[in-house]
């Protein structure tokens, strides 16, 4: 008897777990779409902003690496995104699910903007290495981020 109830309360919990995330693929999107939003707005804030200034090159560094590690999260949710519209036929769903990843390519003002603070604060910034590091975590972020259905 013990036995069944466990598997009911397990069973119980599954299902509860499952029906707060969204389950058809509108949500889905939005929610990705959401959060890319959200995160594009933060990077606009940091190109409009003065650079922010540091004591040690070990702040420096953990600021560059939370706004790469955002770079990274936003670019997930835009691959999941289109990951989910995939999925349907519809077209609307499809154009908000593309909407996003224009903001994408506001990358370059955004790691200019960042190399300009970096020689404020007398340190180095590898376009390159940020690109590459981008490419390299996006898959395990999207991995991470996407929705079960």
């Amino acid at each position: 008897m013990r036995y069944v109830t466990a598997l009911a309360l397990v069973g119980l919990f599954a299902t509860s777990g499952a029906a707060e995330a969204p389950t058809d693929v509108r949500a889905r999107v939005d929610y990705h779409v959401r959060h890319a939003t959200e995160l594009a707005e933060h990077f606009d804030d940091v190109i409009k902003r003065d650079c922010p200034r540091f004591s040690t090159s070990g702040e420096w560094q953990a600021y560059v690496d939370d706004e790469v590690g955002r770079m990274v999260l936003m670019a997930a949710h835009v691959e999941q995104a289109w990951v989910e519209a995939k999925t349907t036929g519809d077209d609307e769903v499809r154009q908000a699910a593309k909407a996003p990843r224009k903001r994408l390519s506001e990358a370059r003002p955004l790691l200019s903007k960042l190399q300009t603070c970096a020689e404020n604060n007398g340190a180095t910034l590898s376009v390159a290495s940020v690109w590459q590091r981008i490419d390299r975590e996006v898959p395990r972020r999207q991995a991470e981020i996407a929705l079960p259905r």
